[in-house]
């Protein structure tokens, strides 16, 4: 039986596309050796950059990370992303990484080696060893959800996003962290998890919910949510997708809601709310998403409605170069002309769309029937 158990060890490690890989890490830092796991998605390309999903005590929460976080970047709810687990169960060494002072509240000294172990050499690994995002997002359970902390108080934190689940918090971070985070100038995402169940720790928790919530910060992106039907073990399974949905939500293709609440509903050009959409995605997360058809498509349906017929030239621009083998730039420039009274322009752009290919809606019946229209209004 252990010879099968380190054949299949083995086989993980060496897949050439392997999913999800274990190795044994060299720690400066610790002077020990610790066992991580890494998930890099299927098709990596050295082209694309890839946020980095730490989560601490990987034994329970990596796999259900990872399957989040497939899950929602094949759905278009997140970049695709790194993920790197490190696990902490045998012989219960959480405890001695994420220890702390019960005078203070401040890491031991093995936990601050635990801290420079994650900070300034498993995430320099990843980014020697792979093309990766600015984005980094931390996650965990217990007391590995209190020493996530302990990176805000960096001049900089090395994390962007924080998943806190059922923490345990160690003296004064009730008031330390929404302190840090009031005054902190970087967007940060923190989000909490909990279960309803009551316990020693409830209260402090609470009270750190009122003062996040009393921030107001559009810098701060803070998320709590409280599970009636999970207890302290429970809970871990519970609330990664809704963090995920939360933290990744600009990253959303336009929503049938947010097409009526927010672009309706807005007196800018139409246009300005894609460019400003996918500017924000470029900034927080340091990479460039492919222009969704959707948004193209909710655009242009905005253009339409509102009568915005000046957003379809900027639209049909960015359609020649995200689908340039489509209709949709020279049908959207055509539309724009025949709006803005040029019928001459208009006939020979429509020309031009109908050679190419169709797309979603458009077909190249629908641009020989505006070619027939306007070459009847001029006679031919």
């Amino acid at each position: 039986m252990k010879h099968f158990f380190a054949i299949f060890a083995l086989i993980l490690c060496i897949g050439t596309n392997a999913q999800v890989k274990e190795e044994i890490f060299e720690s400066f830092k610790l002077q020990e050796r610790r066992e991580v796991q890494y998930y890099i998605p299927e098709d990596y390309d050295v082209e694309n950059k890839y946020p980095i999903i730490v989560v601490l005590d990987a034994e329970y929460l990596f796999d259900q990370v990872v399957a989040n976080s497939k899950f929602y970047s094949r759905f278009h709810g997140m970049p695709q992303s790194i993920v790197v687990g490190i696990n902490q169960n045998k012989n219960s060494i959480r405890y001695d990484d994420c220890a702390f002072n019960e005078e203070d509240g401040l890491p031991t000294e093995k936990g601050k080696n635990f801290f420079e172990f994650i900070g300034l050499e498993l995430i320099p690994y990843l980014e020697t060893s792979y093309n990766v995002a600015p984005f980094k997002m931390i996650v965990g359970y217990d007391i590995t959800a209190n020493f996530e902390n302990f990176y805000l108080f960096k001049e900089k934190s090395l994390f962007n996003a924080f998943v806190s689940i059922s923490p345990t918090l160690a003296p004064e971070m009730e008031t330390r962290i929404p302190t840090r985070l009031g005054a902190i100038n970087q967007k940060i995402f923190y989000q909490i998890i909990v279960e309803d169940e009551k316990s020693k720790n409830t209260s402090k928790v609470l009270e750190l919910n009122k003062a996040l919530k009393a921030i107001e910060k559009e810098s701060l992106h803070y998320y709590f949510d409280s599970y009636k039907t999970a207890d302290h073990i429970s809970i871990a399974t519970y609330g990664i997708g809704k963090a995920f949905d939360n933290i990744f939500g600009m990253f959303k293709p336009i929503s049938p809601k947010e097409y009526k609440t927010q672009i309706l509903t807005s007196e800018e050009p139409v246009f300005n709310y894609l460019e400003n959409k996918y500017k924000s995605i470029e900034d927080l997360f340091g990479l460039t998403k492919k222009v969704n058809l959707n948004d193209i498509m909710a655009i242009y349906a905005a253009s339409r409605k509102k009568e915005d017929f000046e957003s379809l030239k900027p639209l049909s621009d960015l359609c020649k170069k995200e689908f340039p083998s489509t209709m949709l730039g020279f049908y959207f420039e055509a539309e724009f002309y025949e709006q803005m009274g040029e019928p001459k322009k208009a006939l020979r752009t429509f020309e031009k769309s109908f050679g190419m290919e169709e797309i979603d809606f458009l077909t190249k019946e629908m641009a020989l029937e505006k070619i027939d229209a306007l070459k009847a209004d001029f006679g031919y």
